[in-house]
């Protein structure tokens, strides 16, 4: 039998932060955009978050929607900021007032769909004439992330995002230096990424990491900046290294020789080469990756593809261009993106189908790919005519197709993050990861956090 109600208990489990949680309904039901009130239309709602660009995209597909499907219309519910909206969307469904669909984070997919919280659509995009075209979207990594344990869709991948390199193109003219791209052929190795790094990391006096009198605290230019206190990035390293962030039974697999190995290197890119600023350093300069990069403050910036969004050659004064990231053993970026969903405590699942279905059409995903925000997940969007309906002149660099159709297909990894994983990560895994970036060395606190972290997730299980 599914559970179609969230229980107090296992809310305040979900949230992983039970204090900063107020059942306010004003607050959880975000901002509402009421649709137009006929009696022959039936409304649906329909949560997410985002700033301008998504809060517009969606607008502009209602729209579309609405006039393909005059019999429904789509309320939208909108949060403007993205870490909220899980507490959002779990105080809504604790009052009972859960939209119809919704946005679901890839931290929160799983865990949702586990409480029965999520209706399993599997048969209707089976049956779909489009959706359930054969290879309708890039696999293995859409069934990777969508499908449970018994082959079961509970939503639909929005989009694909990943990380990569983004970098100063006119730092390297200057150095003398071909910068990465997406080739096989194009992509560094670590070593050589940690000695390009120190040759476009520069004191006031113009010396690199290793020379004698280097000023590791005057530094003027940076080689690269790699956040590492969340996930995705960590992840992404620990692949390259042959490592793996969860394992073939769901448990988190940070405590690998490969993956600890891996995670010591980004922090040792701070603390050893001296090549990355740490967290700290950026908070004081107030400035931004791209505002450093823009500014010649910084040659690399390790940020995930949506950045693309603000960090375009259109809104850059520097020439920007885009690489993939180095591999240590192999190559390997994450692959993920929020899901859309359809409540199972709908009443209308028939419409929230069909508003789904929807969002998971080539309109939907070439408006946000356009503008550098979304790589697409469907497989028509990377053919060559796929490609001229969403790469855009001054948004995207000449090379960027190729991290959508060769990188990614070949190189990119999906992951489905288990249940409990909420918890697991705001009680241990970030801490550990804030403490890694801070210059513990990584024996000192991954293994515990990774024990403490899959006790959360086993219990999750039960």
């Amino acid at each position: 039998m599914i559970n179609r109600n969230l229980s107090r208990r296992n809310f305040l489990k979900l949230s992983g932060s039970a204090a900063a949680i107020a059942l306010s309904g004003a607050h959880a039901r975000g901002i509402m955009r009421a649709a137009p009130y006929r009696q022959d239309v039936t409304t649906i709602s329909f949560g997410g978050w985002g700033g301008v660009a998504e809060d517009e995209g969606v607008q502009e597909a209602i729209k579309v929607f609405q006039q393909e499907n005059p019999g429904i219309a789509v309320q939208w519910q909108h949060t403007p900021d993205a870490g909220e909206y899980s507490r959002v969307t779990l105080t809504n469904i604790a009052a009972g007032t859960a939209p119809d669909t919704s946005f679901i984070r890839a931290n929160d997919y799983e865990t949702l769909r586990a409480q029965g919280l999520l209706l399993d659509i599997t048969d209707l995009i089976k049956s779909d004439p489009l959706l359930g075209q054969e290879n309708y979207f890039i696999e293995p990594q859409e069934t990777n992330r969508c499908a449970d344990s018994n082959g079961r869709w509970h939503g639909i991948g929005s989009t694909w995002v990943a990380h990569h390199i983004y970098y100063n193109a006119e730092l390297f003219d200057q150095a003398g230096i071909t910068p990465p791209g997406f080739q096989d052929s194009e992509i560094w190795d670590w070593d050589n990424f940690v000695e390009i790094a120190k040759q476009l990391t520069v004191d006031s006096a113009g010396r690199h990491p290793g020379d004698a009198g280097f000023d590791a605290d005057d530094i003027q230019q940076w080689g690269v900046d790699w956040g590492s206190t969340w996930w995705m990035p960590i992840a992404a390293a620990v692949h390259a290294n042959g490592g793996k962030f969860l394992t073939e039974d769901g448990m988190i697999g940070l405590d690998s020789p490969e993956a600890m190995e891996a995670m010591q290197r980004l922090s040792d890119l701070i603390y050893v080469h001296k090549v990355a600023p740490r967290s700290a350093s950026m908070a004081d300069l107030g400035m931004t990756n791209t505002q450093m990069i823009d500014n010649g403050r910084l040659a690399m910036a390790v940020d995930g593809s949506w950045a693309l969004s603000w960090m375009n050659p259109s809104l850059v004064s520097v020439p920007m261009g885009t690489g993939a990231l180095p591999k240590m053993t192999q190559p390997a970026s994450i692959m993920q993106a929020h899901f859309h969903s359809i409540l199972s405590s709908t009443q209308k699942p028939e419409e929230s189908w069909q508003w789904v279905r929807f969002l998971a059409t080539p309109f939907y995903q070439a408006h946000f790919a356009k503008i550098g925000l979304w790589i697409p997940n469907q497989s028509a969007m990377l053919t060559p005519e796929g490609l001229s309906t969403w790469v855009t002149e001054g948004i995207h660099p000449e090379n960027y197709s190729q991290f959508a159709t060769d990188y990614l297909p070949n190189h990119g990894v999906s992951v489905r993050l288990p249940s409990g994983y909420i918890e697991a990560e705001a009680n241990f895994l970030t801490p550990a990861f804030e403490a890694l970036n801070a210059g513990t060395p990584v024996e000192q606190v991954i293994p515990d956090a990774v024990r403490q972290a899959n006790d959360v997730i086993a219990m999750a299980q039960i």
